[in-house]
């Protein structure tokens, strides 16, 4: 192969390029910008989102910002940030399970029946069948999509309806039941002590750390330009003040929460998932077009069915960890506003509507974004009228932005 003069003349300028660091920085600030303008924003809305949540609401009640706030906040959004992780994943393929609220209930009130005592059954092995409870059901759902091809949107109403009858029959006259298992209420209700919340901040910050090192020699090591290290540093050290924020502000009132701790395991699992396995690949392929994936050899119907028992899993832990937060279980369980913010959470923080795009990561932002418009309008007396309308109204911002940066990548795609 020949190399023209032009073209050889161009080499000492890429190489120059590719090992001169401010080059490199200035290139890639440039590529960020030119992604943000053909539709590829990232989570960018969501942080503007939160600062202009933090500012209204501070402004109006000074007890937003204050450390037994922002832990309340934590607990606050941890059953829906669980439930919420499956409800990315459903999103993924172009799906929907609208039986997530009754699903959680069915796995918390079974976990909460099987703990009564006399004769009750140990926290772990009621805990491990409730959600293997939740998982079969999921699959159940999963079934009936493929084999009879019903759409995902019939079978998951059919299904809201049974599991809300469900969860009447199994509680029946009880009305509310009482957990009394002192380790499954500690799972909302216990807070680290101030040393173990910093071991904690360290070993999440210590893998973040590695994780993004590893990535970026890899890239080196395969000659990809990616990230500039001085980028990878930058977020380095941003995660890890960030995780340093969090534990000082926890320790100055209760501590962190476990929930918290558990937030962080599961998105850190459900992430590696999700990104570094096949099972993640052809999700992210089942949602861009599942005609093309399964002309490619993916077992398009497997997948669905996987994705619709992870959705109802991630549903029953979602349920266990709200019910230990209130400490039993009743007849509204997994009514209310929990399947709107579980899925509001999931499209809030980023994930498409349309399928083949979006973050584990959603789940937490998302989350984030409608506890801290809950939390606000708690702390300010407003009725639940209106914490719906303006909960709807994120909603439907997140939907448009949604559209807009999707109709703007065709654009650039097509051009």
């Amino acid at each position: 192969m020949h190399v023209t003069s032009q073209e050889s003349s161009n080499q000492p300028e890429i190489q120059q390029s590719n090992h001169d660091p401010l080059r490199r920085m200035v290139d890639y600030i440039r590529e960020y910008v030119a992604r943000i303008r053909s539709g590829e924003i990232g989570p960018l809305p969501i942080i503007l989102g939160l600062i202009v949540i933090v500012i209204i609401f501070e402004s109006q009640n000074q007890n937003f910002l204050t450390a037994r706030n922002f832990v309340n906040l934590i607990v606050q959004m941890a059953g829906y940030t669980v439930i919420a992780i499956g409800v990315v994943y459903v999103l993924l393929i172009g799906e929907i399970d609208l039986s997530i609220g009754y699903v959680s209930a069915v796995s918390a009130v079974f976990m909460t029946l099987q703990l009564q005592e006399p004769g009750g059954w140990p926290w772990y092995t009621a805990v491990a069948v409730s959600l293997m409870l939740a998982g079969s059901i999921g699959i159940i759902h999963g079934l009936i999509i493929t084999r009879f091809r019903v759409p995902s949107f019939i079978v998951s109403l059919a299904a809201l309806l049974a599991w809300n009858g469900a969860v009447l029959i199994l509680i029946g006259s009880a009305g509310t039941v009482i957990i009394q298992d002192e380790v499954v209420i500690g799972i909302a209700n216990y807070f680290l002590p101030p040393f173990w919340g910093w071991v904690v901040a360290i070993i999440a910050s210590g893998i973040f750390a590695l994780s993004q090192l590893q990535q970026w020699y890899a890239s080196r090591r395969q000659g990809i330009v990616g990230q500039p290290g001085l980028i990878v540093l930058l977020r380095i050290l941003m995660m890890t003040a960030l995780s340093f924020g969090v534990v000082i502000i926890a320790n100055q009132d209760r501590g962190v929460p476990f929930v918290g701790v558990l937030l962080l395991i599961l998105l850190a699992g459900f992430t590696f998932l999700a990104t570094k396995t096949k099972f993640g690949r052809y999700v992210y392929a089942v949602g861009g077009n599942k005609e093309a994936a399964r002309r490619a050899g993916i077992n398009v119907d497997r997948v669905l069915v996987m994705v619709f028992m992870i959705s109802s899993l991630m549903a029953g832990a979602g349920g266990i960890v709200l019910a230990s937060r209130l400490r039993s279980v009743d007849t509204a369980a997994g009514g209310g506003n929990l399947l709107l913010n579980s899925i509001a959470a999931a499209v809030i923080g980023g994930t498409s509507l349309f399928g083949g795009r979006g973050k584990v990561s959603s789940a937490l932002l998302g989350a984030l974004v409608i506890a801290s418009v809950e939390n606000g309008m708690g702390l300010l007396g407003l009725s639940a009228g209106v914490k719906f309308v303006v909960t709807g109204m994120v909603l439907l911002l997140a939907v448009i932005v949604d559209a807009v940066s999707r109709r703007n990548r065709t654009q650039t795609e097509v051009s």
